[in-house]
């Protein structure tokens, strides 16, 4: 992996991040293909409005369809027809997002299949594993993300399971194609996470990448913890932001210095009839646009927008056709992409402050 600070704005910045399968321009929005598909997509629809890298789940995949699938395939990218970059996510958050079914030791986790209620053990170690199986460009490995609030004695307990989890991750072997990116944990409590990061560059990890946030939290508490880790970030390594995933909260987070993005909420909104535009969100489902005979948003170019009317998705809407969602998603992911996009040419222009201004003004 090579990445490299091409431009600077304030502590907005843009970088080229390559890797295996190809050279990723940041700030940079990924869109979820949790079981290997973006819900709804294509992956040619994806290459057509400027994706670069996607995200897929390590426990997902393991479940189902399961390694030797996998492994038949010959990884996940063929497997899903993708030749350019893909981070997989541990699963760790799935995991312990299962509170009545899984237990924790400092050993790992022992949990139980949301699929069938089959019982399964994560390690540090065999979820790296899993991630060799698929493939991926970057891995991530298994960290203990709490719920929100937390008190700080269980908060320095995850964060320190999860540094020594980190620790044995790194002493796993792993192909030179592959990457291995630390999760800060910490919660809320600043200190905690300055902790973390001192802790996990010890490792001199490729990159760094921030869990256990946007997690129900006041965005308030969101914007203290990125404050506080900006001035001790090295340069020349990429920051990933676990799970964000609105326009305005992607704004904030490049503002603070953050390179990387991923969140299930643009194909989830469009399924739900909402949609992201330069003029703010768009509920189509709702009555005013029934005799909207205008695209969702006049200043995109996307296939959705360029094609068909407000009136038309409203229509597919209460005619529950599965058109109406993958139209929607096409438009809300594009969206994102391009909106990355955007924030890459204003960082180079020194024009990013403006540029989130009139975009926060519309959110």
């Amino acid at each position: 992996m090579k990445f490299s600070v091409v431009a600077k704005d304030g502590a907005a910045r843009c970088g080229q991040l390559t890797l295996a399968h190809g050279t990723v321009e940041t700030p940079v929005f990924m869109p979820v293909g949790t079981a290997a598909a973006v819900k709804g997509l294509l992956p040619e629809q994806l290459l057509e409005f400027g994706s670069e890298i996607i995200l897929a789940n390590a426990y997902h995949l393991y479940l189902r369809p399961g390694l030797d699938v996998i492994r038949e395939a010959g990884g996940v990218h063929p497997f899903m027809h993708w030749k350019r970059p893909i981070l997989t996510d541990s699963g760790g958050y799935q995991v312990f997002s299962l509170a009545s079914l899984r237990k924790i030791t400092d050993e790992g986790v022992t949990f139980r299949s949301h699929i069938d209620g089959s019982l399964h053990e994560f390690t540090p170690e065999k979820v790296i594993e899993i991630q060799k199986v698929l493939g991926s460009d970057i891995m991530m490995p298994l960290d203990e993300c709490i719920a929100y609030p937390a008190d700080e004695e269980k908060a320095l307990d995850a964060l320190m399971r999860t540094q020594a989890w980190l620790e044995r991750s790194f002493q796993v072997e792993r192909s030179d194609r592959q990457v291995l990116f630390p999760i800060l944990q910490g919660s809320m409590f600043p200190e905690l996470r300055k902790k973390a990061l001192e802790m996990a560059l010890k490792l001199d990890p490729p990159g760094i990448a921030l869990g256990g946030l946007s997690v129900g939290e006041p965005k308030e508490l969101t914007r203290n913890i990125l404050e506080a880790l900006q001035p001790l970030y090295p340069e020349d390594k990429p920051r990933y932001f676990m799970g964000l995933g609105t326009p305005e909260d992607l704004l904030e987070a490049v503002e603070r210095g953050i390179d990387m993005f991923d969140c299930v909420f643009p194909t989830r909104a469009g399924r739900t009839g909402l949609a992201f535009t330069s003029e703010g969100r768009v509920v189509v489902r709702n009555a005013p646009y029934r005799n909207a005979f205008v695209p969702l948003d006049p200043s995109c170019a996307c296939y959705t927008c360029k094609n068909y009317t407000c009136a038309y998705l409203h229509h597919l809407i209460h005619a529950n056709e599965i058109l109406a969602p993958i139209l929607l998603s096409y438009h809300n992911v594009a969206f994102m992409v391009n909106l990355m996009r955007d924030v890459r040419h204003a960082i180079q222009a020194g024009t990013f402050r403006d540029f989130k201004g009139k975009m926060m003004l519309q959110a």
